[in-house]
């Protein structure tokens, strides 16, 4: 899984940004099920939601939507 940047999700539409972090909780539940323990690629995925949701909450914040 490629690393998911701020500079990457800025680019992407809304429709865009809620099919990718769909894909990505689906992929944690999948890496959930593999992995007993936390490891670097459920760590990564984390954060790329993270990114994503914390950019919606600011977006929202502002009042505005990109493209």
């Amino acid at each position: 899984m490629a690393i998911l940047r701020y500079k990457d999700i800025t680019k992407m539409q809304e429709k865009e940004r809620m099919e990718k972090l769909k894909d990505l909780k689906m992929e944690l539940v999948k890496a959930g099920l593999t992995a007993n323990k936390t490891n670097a690629k459920t760590k990564e995925i984390k954060r790329a939601i993270a990114r994503i949701l914390t950019f919606e909450t600011a977006l929202k914040a502002k009042g505005g939507s990109n493209k």
